[in-house]
C-alpha cells in the first residue's frame, strides 16, 4: 500500500474509546495519523505544548522532553520524572525550534502533537512525515473534545485506565459549566478581557484557542468585536471603548501594574474589583498552553464570572474540586499557595 492509500484508509478508520458502554470518539476529521507507530510507542516526541502537557498526565516516562520552556517553579510542582526532562525544541506553531536531524536522533516511536488542527498544523505534520518517516499523530483538542481526546491517545499509548480516569474527570468538568450556564441568562453574562503578556495588551480573537475556555464557560470576549482569528495586539483606546465587566490575567506583574496605572484602573472591571489573576502553576489554567491544563482552571472562572450561580462555586468546593482534579492530573496534591490563589482570584 503507498502512503496516499495508507492515509486514506487511515483516515476513514473509526477511532473509539468507551465508557459505560457508550462509545467515545474523536472523529476521523479530527484526527490525522501519519504512518503507524510500534504498539504502543514508548519514545513521543510532543510536537508542542498541549501535546507535552497531554503526555505529561497520560503517560509522563514516554515524554522524551520539553517544546517549551518550564520554569523551575513549575517543575517543582510535577513529579520528579517530568522535572527532569530537557528541553528539546518544538515542531508546532509559529517557528520551529528543532531541526529534522536533532528529530531523528532522538529516535522517537511517535510525534504527537495536539490543540489546533488547521491547514498548517496538518500540513506542517504531513512534511514532518514526509521528510522522517517518523509515525505523527496530530488530535484536535478543543475544550469540548479533552474527554474523547484524552480516551484517543491513552488508547494509542495503551494506557486506557489512566484515559479512561482523566478523561471521566474532563467529563465533570464539562458538565458542570453547562450546568452552571443553564442558570445564567444569556443577557446576564459578563462581557471579558483577557490581557495576555506583561503589557496585558495581547488578546484573542474570536474563535481564539487562547481565549476559547473564557467563551466556553460563558464570558462574552469583547474582543471578537475586533474579528476572528487567533491573537491580536489591542489598543488601550479599543479597550476604554469595550469597558469590559471583567479583566482576567496570568501574569501577577500585568494585574499588580494594572490596579495603579491610569489606562487601566479607570476600567470598570478594575473600579468594580473584577481585574483576577489566574493561577499559571505548573502550566496555565486559562491557557498556555491550551491544552488539557485548562480544566484545572474550569471551577475556578466560572467563579469569577457567575459567583452566584451555583453551589459548586463556593470557595471551599472550589478548593475541594480543584485539588481533586490537580491530584489526578500530576498525582500530587494542590499546594497551599495555589490553593490561597483560588480564594484571591
Amino acid at each position: 500500500m503507498n502512503r496516499r492509500s495508507l492515509l486514506l484508509a487511515l483516515a476513514a478508520a473509526p477511532l473509539l474509546a468507551s465508557t459505560a458502554g457508550r462509545a467515545i470518539a474523536l472523529p476521523a476529521s479530527r484526527v490525522l495519523r501519519l504512518g503507524a507507530p510500534s504498539t504502543p510507542p514508548r519514545r513521543v516526541f510532543a510536537a508542542g505544548a498541549p501535546a507535552a502537557v497531554l503526555m505529561a498526565a497520560l503517560a509522563p516516562e514516554r515524554l522524551l522532553g520539553w517544546p517549551m520552556r518550564v520554569s523551575d517553579a513549575a517543575l517543582a510542582q510535577l513529579p520528579p520524572i517530568l522535572a527532569r526532562l530537557p528541553f528539546v525544541g518544538r515542531l508546532a506553531g509559529r517557528g520551529s525550534t528543532v531541526g529534522l536531524e536533532k528529530l531523528l536522533a532522538l529516535q522517537p516511536d511517535l510525534v504527537l502533537d495536539a490543540g489546533d488542527f488547521d491547514a498548517t498544523y496538518r500540513s506542517s505534520a504531513e512534511q514532518v512525515w514526509k521528510q522522517t518517516g517518523i509515525p505523527f499523530e496530530l488530535v484536535a483538542g478543543r475544550i469540548t473534545e479533552h474527554p474523547a481526546q484524552l480516551r484517543h491517545v491513552a488508547r494509542l499509548l495503551d494506557v486506557q485506565p489512566r484515559g479512561e480516569l482523566l478523561a471521566n474527570a474532563a467529563d465533570a468538568q464539562l458538565a458542570l459549566v453547562a450546568r452552571v450556564l443553564r442558570k445564567v441568562p444569556v443577557n446576564a453574562r459578563p462581557s471579558v478581557y483577557y490581557g495576555r503578556g506583561s503589557d496585558g495588551l495581547e488578546s484573542g480573537l474570536a474563535g481564539s484557542i487562547n481565549t476559547e475556555l473564557i467563551e466556553f464557560c460563558g464570558g462574552r470576549n469583547v474582543v471578537a468585536a475586533a474579528g476572528a482569528g487567533g491573537l491580536a495586539r489591542v489598543s488601550p483606546e479599543q479597550l476604554l471603548a469595550w469597558d469590559p465587566d471583567v479583566i482576567l490575567t496570568q501574569d501577577p506583574g500585568f494585574a499588580a501594574r494594572a490596579k495603579q496605572d491610569p489606562r487601566w484602573k479607570n476600567l470598570r472591571a478594575v473600579r468594580s474589583g473584577r481585574l483576577h489573576c489566574a493561577p499559571s502553576l505548573p502550566f496555565g489554567w486559562l491557557d498556555a498552553p491550551p491544552g488539557i491544563n485548562r480544566l484545572l482552571g474550569i471551577s475556578w472562572l466560572l467563579a469569577r464570572l457567575h459567583p452566584a450561580a451555583d453551589p459548586a462555586l463556593a470557595a471551599p468546593a472550589v478548593r475541594a474540586s480543584t485539588g481533586q482534579l490537580y491530584q489526578q492530573l500530576w498525582g500530587r496534591p494542590l499546594p497551599s499557595a495555589l490553593a490561597g490563589e483560588l480564594e484571591r482570584g
